[in-house]
């Protein structure tokens, strides 16, 4: 992963860079970020950019030998330590070493993926997954041993928070006094659920989530989507692009038509046409759905920061933006708190298998009601 590869976010390309020129590399960092942020990716570049043999004054050469082993993600000084859990192929305390050739495929696909989406990968999704204490031992197995190739040897631990007690306890004292030229470099989505004993003896490097136009321009240019529609995703993804691309796979219902066609039903207390909403929402695929009401928390939030006065805040443009105007309108603010909640209601039960025609009739019909 070469910085280059990362579009936006230039400000902390450019402090990770300028930190290695000038020597300051502390030996052990947190990049932390929502899910689907760039986290992972910036942590793997600015790893790249530490072994590569030729850096450039803004990236790495991509073409010596070190770069080519780390865009394979191969290189013998560069170690990975992730969740794993127990499947078909490995039964019994699983560990990062067993997993390494889907590791290294799953991140090649996609580095903004999510856990969930790497137990899939791994056929657990029924499973938890974990980072376990014979992981910790084998930290300190890796750590003890000289570099192979390049001056330093680089510890990746993709979502520390998932270690379980023993195993965090298990490598703080090599945290705090590693190896010479060993750089432990942790990812996290949720550094909350770190110990501070961990969280103290590492340098936090926050990466911003993205913005929605930067969100879109990538979509766009990346991934060749229309603009319109690379602007519908990025206000739903919500700085995620992990789940910018879920809905790309997943989603092509138009969003705003069945949304504003389902309000003016419940505001003229239309039950038949009501039914044939319920129908037609039921009839989704279960990610649709979701997407769907995902959609309408987006727009009741909107609406809410209108209501409030708070139109700058507003990421809404055209038919969206008309609709919110007309739509506050109709909703004093606890109004407002009260339709949220009821949307985020059926996403929870839906979330749990409940049956969608159920839930979506109910929750018209609780809806008519705001009104």
């Amino acid at each position: 992963m070469l910085f280059g590869e990362i579009k936006a976010l230039q400000d902390s390309k450019t402090k990770l860079i300028k930190a290695i020129q000038t020597r300051h590399i502390a030996h052990a960092q947190l990049f932390w970020g929502i899910e689907g942020s760039a986290a992972l990716p910036m942590a793997m570049a600015y790893a790249t950019y530490l072994l590569c043999e030729n850096k450039q004054p803004n990236d790495s050469c991509g073409k010596c030998p070190a770069c080519l082993k780390s865009q394979k993600l191969i290189h013998p000084d560069w170690h990975f330590i992730f969740p794993t859990a127990t499947t078909k192929k490995i039964s019994s305390k699983p560990t990062s070493q067993d997993f390494m050739v889907e590791w290294r495929a799953f991140l090649q696909k996609n580095p903004y993926a999510s856990l969930s989406h790497w137990l899939a990968h791994i056929e657990a999704e029924d499973k938890q997954g974990n980072i376990s204490v014979e992981e910790s031992r084998n930290i300190l197995s890796k750590l003890s041993l000289k570099a192979f190739e390049s001056p330093y040897k680089i510890m990746m631990i993709w979502l520390p928070e998932l270690m379980n007690l023993n195993a965090a306890n298990a490598i703080l004292k090599i945290l705090e006094e590693p190896t010479p030229q060993t750089v432990f470099l942790l990812v996290s989505h949720d550094k909350r659920k770190l110990l501070t004993t961990i969280i103290s003896r590492l340098q936090a490097v926050r990466i911003p989530q993205f913005s929605d136009k930067e969100l879109a321009e990538i979509l766009v240019e990346k991934y060749q989507i229309e603009v319109e529609k690379a602007q519908s995703v990025a206000f739903l993804a919500d700085g995620n692009l992990n789940e910018a691309l879920h809905l790309l796979e997943e989603v092509s219902i138009n969003h705003f038509d069945l949304f504003r066609n389902w309000m003016r039903s419940c505001f003229k207390k239309d039950y038949k046409n009501l039914l044939q909403h319920t129908e037609q929402f039921s009839a989704l695929s279960k990610d649709a759905q979701k997407s769907f009401l995902l959609y309408g928390l987006h727009i009741s939030r909107e609406t809410i920061l209108w209501v409030e006065g708070a139109s700058p805040l507003v990421r809404l443009r055209g038919q969206e933006l008309e609709f919110v105007k007309n739509f506050s309108s109709f909703f004093p603010l606890h109004t407002a708190q009260t339709f949220s909640e009821k949307l985020n209601e059926a996403y929870y039960h839906l979330e749990r298998n409940a049956n969608a025609k159920i839930v979506f009739l109910d929750t018209s019909l609780q809806l008519t009601r705001c009104f």
